[in-house]
């Protein structure tokens, strides 16, 4: 699907809030114990290169990002307003699904042509 573990690991951890992503996943490459401040935009696109990144991973981090489950507080609201499990669940389900095969495909099409 084109991404690493710490990818999806990232995601999976920012389900309450998913903006955190980034900052998790350069915290998993730098082995710190807290989330990273970097000043410098140089910084971080040398650790995600030394870390394996591609033109290829950086799209799909984007195309999951875009297409991939809501964050809990909005997936405890549709359970309220719904007052169903199986809504918030399909939520979670549906856009996840998605994502994983536009990577799948993106990635496919990229070895394809490479």
């Amino acid at each position: 699907m084109g991404l690493d573990g710490y990818i999806l690991t990232a995601f999976l951890l920012a389900l309450p809030a998913n903006e955190i992503v980034l900052p998790i996943i350069l915290m998993s490459y730098t082995s710190g114990g807290n989330l990273v401040q970097i000043e410098n935009i140089s910084n971080i696109s040398n650790i995600l290169i030394n870390n394996g990144w591609t033109i290829l991973t950086a799209i799909n981090v984007m195309l999951f990002s875009l297409m991939h489950f809501p964050c809990s507080t909005t997936l405890l609201s549709i359970k309220k307003e719904t007052g169903s499990w199986k809504w918030a669940v399909l939520s979670f389900l549906i856009p996840t699904v998605c994502g994983i095969l536009i990577c799948i495909v993106t990635t496919g099409i990229y070895n394809f042509i490479k």
